[in-house]
């Protein structure tokens, strides 16, 4: 990691990302392209990589300067042996159709970067994919050059996938765990979620790895960002469940506030109160999310569920001999921290505004 300066970081309260200009950091890029913005342009904070015209001057240049060194070595083979010229000649077209190859991929990732402002996800995806397509591509061309004829390429390849395959079976596990990552998507770069004993979100999903960025964890008793950052291989998606907190379709969590009151206190007006704060917080959002929520169901053989649209209370009975006024609520999982803050004090504050209603216990 490297420091290049000392400006002190800011940080949310729950669910960002502490952000320094000064700390250049694997995966931050990613964290920045696939941060989660509600109601915002999600291309905003995104760092483009757009194919400019001098680069495309340098390479139309080199590949203009092969083909000159390939023709030339094709019409004047006097003092150069047969086998040296041909040798020559094959290295160039390498060279050649390498530079194509590789402006081909800045020409992609220039459409990419226009067709997908709107879609962090996408475009991060996509790059990948055209990376790995010229790599591929590029060791082909070149493998081509110790190959006698082109149609022996395919054999060579298939040998080294052979010998390679089982010398590097858990790399390559992984990297078939990225493609079914891509495919199937149980998790996306800038979705929260839980796999093994990790939790994070994800700033970064390589050809072989998963890259996190913890919350929660050993030190914090919140879901604040922990500084750490967990890697996995991409290989545990086959035999580990991933908890996903922000599923495309439906990006949200049902959370509780629990407070222990005493089995004499006015029931009718705990709850009543607890109930009117948390719809006065998140009662609009939460009913248009439920809707939502509605929708996804209508699309999968689940029968429709009794899903209230407002937040609801309930009582139950705890170990402890007093009772638990519970509320609960929708949220965005990045904001569950925040809003369980926000909803607490307000109810704590009306509550004891009337400790002849509302009877909380006093431990000795």
């Amino acid at each position: 990691m490297a420091v290049t300066d000392h400006k002190t970081a800011t940080d949310t309260q729950n669910g960002g990302a502490a952000k320094s200009p000064g700390i250049a950091m694997p995966g931050m890029e990613a964290l920045h392209q696939a941060a989660a913005m509600d109601g915002a342009v999600a291309g905003k904070n995104r760092h483009r990589h757009q194919a400019g015209f001098y680069w495309y001057f340098v390479g139309g240049l080199a590949v203009a300067a092969l083909l000159i060194v390939y023709v030339t070595l094709g019409l004047s083979t006097s003092g150069i042996s047969a086998a040296y010229v041909q040798t020559t000649n094959r290295l160039a077209a390498a060279l050649v159709l390498t530079a194509v190859i590789l402006a081909m991929q800045k020409l992609a990732n220039t459409i990419i970067d226009k067709k997908t402002l709107d879609d962090n996800v996408t475009f991060f995806n996509l790059r990948l994919v055209v990376r790995l397509v010229a790599v591929v591509l590029v060791c082909l061309v070149f493998l081509s050059v110790i190959s006698q004829t082109w149609y022996t390429v395919p054999v060579v390849l298939g040998m080294f996938t052979v010998v390679t395959g089982f010398a590097v079976q858990q790399p390559m596990t992984s990297f078939i765990g990225w493609i079914y990552i891509l495919s199937r998507r149980p998790y996306r770069v800038g979705d929260r979620i839980k796999i093994a004993d990790a939790t994070g979100d994800v700033i970064d999903i390589s050809y072989f790895d998963t890259t996190l960025w913890e919350f929660g964890g050993q030190y914090l008793s919140t879901d604040h960002p922990s500084g750490r950052v967990i890697k996995f291989p991409n290989s545990t998606v086959f035999n580990t469940p991933v908890f996903n907190y922000s599923w495309e379709l439906f990006p949200y969590i049902w959370d509780e506030i629990r407070l222990y009151v005493a089995y004499d206190s006015d029931l009718e007006f705990v709850l009543g109160l607890m109930q009117a704060v948390a719809t006065e917080e998140v009662g609009e959002t939460m009913a248009e999310r439920i809707q939502a929520y509605r929708c996804v169901l209508d699309n999968t053989p689940v029968d429709q569920l009794d899903v209230m649209e407002q937040p609801t209370v309930f009582v139950r009975v705890n170990d402890n001999g007093w009772l638990d006024a519970v509320v609960r609520y929708l949220v965005d999982p990045k904001e569950a921290g925040r809003i369980k803050t926000t909803l607490l004090t307000k109810m704590l504050l009306k509550l004891n505004a009337a400790p002849d209603r509302a009877l909380f216990p006093k431990w000795r």
